[in-house]
């Protein structure tokens, strides 16, 4: 997650990597620091995305300028060098928590880690 340059606002990206043999689909994310919205790029358009799917023995990346968590009503700014917890829901499986770094401003990870 770059640190946020806004009060109220946030954009977070990660990796879910599915080693299972069946097509995971990710329903929602949650976390303590504020709203969160899963949002994909269709026709040069972001568009909130109600689920996504987390191919069998795939990934599902979360890019700048793709796939994207958006977080919204931030509680508090997070700084870099603090984590942020979300927790990843899904719609077969347990929940699955992550603590997800805070990079400088300006970071725009390649692979989405």
């Amino acid at each position: 997650m770059p640190q946020p340059v806004s009060d109220t606002m946030a954009a977070g990206f990660l990796t879910v990597t599915n080693k299972g043999g069946t097509k995971a689909e990710l329903t929602s994310v949650t976390s303590d620091v504020g709203e969160v919205t899963m949002h994909e790029t269709v026709d040069s358009a972001m568009q909130q995305a109600d689920r996504l799917a987390v191919p069998a023995h795939g990934q599902l990346v979360f890019k700048s300028g793709g796939t994207h968590l958006m977080f919204e009503k931030l509680k508090h700014q997070p700084k870099q060098g603090q984590t942020v917890s979300v927790e990843l829901h899904f719609a077969d499986s347990d929940p699955v928590t992550v603590e997800m770094p805070v990079k400088s401003a300006t970071y725009t990870p390649k692979t989405g880690h």
